[in-house]
């Protein structure tokens, strides 16, 4: 066996001879990281078993081959539980709960009868079972931990235990004695131990589940190659961090359910708990008659559901020749092209007032949808007037004041019927009858005629 030193980019897995500053693949700095190139090995020569070639249309599938956890959220997301034959990958900031959510999905699945091994280079058996202690309320008999860095090492026992799921926390931790002197986290021993537990999973005679931790990195990026991602079947992110309770669990990659679900959780001191009914965990309750000023309702699209959010805004007087712009809920940008809309097609004055935004629950606003009710809430609360809290806004609204539609509009409507709002305001033009039970669609062409509507303000267009 001959080992040969090479330097590989962190970022693309360019290959160089000797080490430069700047990856002459992908211009990235500072990540051409050493690493030992194994040549010669009788491991590596060995031929891979052959695969028996089957007809498409004979291929089994089914309900059956998914693994539900009962964790509401996270079998959502997954599209409907855990494939038998799938690899999914984890990821999330520091303290996001990815290892809490992980641990909670053995124990779902052990006490049903599966078999499953936790593996950890990052914790020691005893610490894993303190966090077991804290957030289990018992702990299944058929749950096995390995807390080593060597994949040698659990790839035998996976062959002494046979189980139905592995979990290995973290990638980055692990390594084959086949490629050493290269460490733990090197993008070669990343790639390899990712290899060889897709083929643990892939195996047809013995399928199994394996879901992997990543690492993330200082750009919010599953730390190593990209080709890591492009290798497993689902990519799931867990986003919030530290004293945020909300955590959002994403899917950017799924081959087997829909990319960009999305599913809702809060952490406790008990783990994570699945938020069932987003659209009433993300609305300040409120009787008929307690509105206050400065709060509109919007219908967010996250994954393939809607979800009603409420939008606060507090404006107030500036004394500063700057007056503040703030929010922690969507691009400044964007707040700040509303603002220029609401004071040009409003008629509302904002140049020496402060603007502060933000979303019950601390949901982020990332579609437009959710524009018109921005307008609204801050308009509630220049005018000092409430909004009833049974009313909606669900429109886009251009630079020329006039309200757009925006994506599935029956869906979000149905939604608000769902929860027993009373009025829904969209944009003019193009809407189907729909079968409604409480609700009163109201049609407008502009935000000024919306403005005096509902404040019996006149703005400029």
């Amino acid at each position: 066996m001959k080992i040969k030193t090479v330097y590989q980019c962190t970022s693309c897995g360019y290959q160089s001879p000797k080490w430069a500053g700047k990856c002459p693949d992908c211009g990235e700095w500072n990540t051409l990281a050493e690493t030992a190139q194994v040549r010669g090995s009788t491991k590596a020569a060995k031929a891979a078993p052959k695969q028996p070639v089957s007809r498409l249309s004979e291929v089994e599938t089914g309900s059956d081959q998914r693994l539900l956890t009962g964790i509401a959220e996270f079998d959502r997301v997954m599209g409907g539980g855990i494939v038998r034959d799938s690899v999914t990958i984890i990821t999330s900031p520091p303290g996001g709960g990815k290892s809490t959510l992980s641990l909670m999905a053995a124990s779902a699945l052990a006490k049903q009868g599966f078999r499953v091994l936790y593996a950890s280079g990052e914790e020691s058996d005893s610490q894993i079972k303190n966090r077991a202690d804290r957030i289990l309320d018992t702990i299944a008999e058929n749950i096995w931990i390995v807390a080593d860095t060597s994949m040698d090492n659990v790839l035998d026992a996976i062959r002494e235990i046979d189980p139905d799921l592995i979990i290995l926390d973290s990638i980055q931790t692990f390594s084959l004695a086949e490629f050493l002197p290269s460490r733990a986290g090197n993008p070669t021993q990343t790639m390899e131990c990712a290899s060889a537990l897709v083929a643990q999973a892939k195996n047809k005679s013995r399928p199994r589940a394996v879901l992997m931790i990543g690492q993330m990195n200082k750009s919010d990026e599953i730390a190593g190659l990209r080709a890591l991602e492009h290798l497993v079947d689902a990519v799931l992110v867990l986003e919030g961090e530290g004293a945020d309770e909300l955590r959002c669990l994403v899917a950017t990659k799924n081959r087997f359910g829909s990319t960009g679900e999305m599913g809702f959780f809060t952490m406790t001191e008990a783990g994570l708990a699945s938020i069932e009914n987003p659209s009433a965990y993300f609305v300040t309750k409120r009787e008929r008659g307690d509105s206050v000023s400065g709060s509109a309702i919007a219908v967010l699209k996250e994954g393939s559901r809607p979800v009603i959010a409420e939008i606060e805004s507090l404006v107030s007087p500036s004394f500063t020749p700057y007056p503040s712009r703030i929010s922690e809920t969507m691009k400044k940008d964007t707040m700040n092209t509303l603002i220029s809309i609401l004071e040009q097609r409003g008629g509302i004055k904002l140049y020496d007032k402060n603007v502060v935004i933000k979303t019950t629950g601390g949901l982020y606003l990332k579609e437009q949808a959710a524009n018109l009710a921005v307008l609204m809430s801050i308009a509630s609360s220049v005018y000092d007037k409430p909004i009833p809290s049974d009313w909606a806004f669900l429109a886009d609204v251009g630079l020329t004041g006039e309200l757009k539609r925006v994506p599935s509009m029956e869906s979000r409507i149905k939604e608000l019927d769902r929860m027993g709002f009373k009025q829904v305001f969209i944009p003019a033009g193009g809407m189907r009858e729909l079968h409604l039970e409480n609700i009163r669609v109201v049609e407008a062409k502009f935000l000024s005629q919306l403005l005096n509507h509902v404040f019996g303000k006149k703005g400029n267009g």
